[in-house]
């Protein structure tokens, strides 16, 4: 059955267009998920190409929250979670009382969250970094590096399923391209999830994960972006779409 989908920024019946004020808001949320993906990875590589003893090739981003410098990488977590919260608040906003605004923007919250997370609570030390640090991994894991590891799983198992979510709502409106491209997507980043909690520190598990964290933080921006000038549409009043 399809429905009749209200994009507004706070009610039923407002204006959508790109100068109302609560569009403008919404948008703007809607750029966090823009930004969220670029300022993470670029804040890592300048740690990975700075920390004496990390290698990009065989340690995950994680490892970085240990050591004097480790308030660095855990500010990155928190401060790209917020602004994925941000996004996952104005992807609600934007599709109103559908399903996807349901499901998808809050998986995208559970994926922020999990990143928030992932600022509290750091990962063990291991595989020789920080400087100092036995060869290979912990012999016992430490209750923070646990909830680490929590924290992430869910984190990472959230944002699977909202590219999942949204490849049902892009399928139900009828773009083909972005519901094979978002559930490839899914499946891909999963894959690259399950070398890495295999606990390999191959050169192939652990690039293949990156590969595949930034196909899913390109993915979040371009549908933040998708989001972004639906919501600025020309068109006065609602702007309907169906949704099954």
């Amino acid at each position: 059955m399809s429905a009749h989908l209200e994009v507004s920024g706070a009610s039923a019946g407002e204006s959508a267009g790109p100068c109302d004020a609560a569009s403008r808001v919404t948008r703007s949320l809607l750029g966090y998920g823009v930004l969220a993906g670029p300022f993470y990875v670029a804040v890592v590589l300048a740690q990975a190409l700075l920390r004496p003893g990390f290698d990009l090739a065989h340690d995950d981003a994680s490892l970085l929250s240990n050591g004097n410098l480790g308030w660095i990488q855990r500010a990155n977590f928190a401060v790209t979670g917020l602004m994925v919260i941000a996004c996952a608040i104005g992807i609600r906003r934007a599709l109103g009382t559908s399903r996807a605004a349901g499901w998808g923007s809050v998986l995208v919250g559970v994926y922020g969250a999990g990143l928030v997370g992932a600022a509290i609570f750091s990962a063990d030390p291991m595989n020789g970094f920080p400087p100092g640090t036995p060869a290979g991994r912990p012999t016992t894991i430490s209750l923070q590096g646990t909830l680490h590891l929590v924290v992430g799983g869910l984190a990472f198992l959230g944002l699977v399923a909202a590219t999942l979510a949204f490849a049902q709502w892009f399928a139900a409106c009828g773009e083909r391209t972005w519901a094979i491209g978002s559930r490839l997507i899914g499946v891909l980043f999963l894959a690259g999830f399950v070398g890495l909690a295999s606990g390999s520190s191959s050169v192939m598990v652990v690039l293949g994960f990156w590969v595949a964290l930034l196909m899913v933080w390109g993915w979040l921006a371009a549908v933040a972006l998708h989001l972004y000038h639906l919501v600025g549409s020309p068109h006065h009043g609602s702007l309907a779409v169906d949704v099954c």
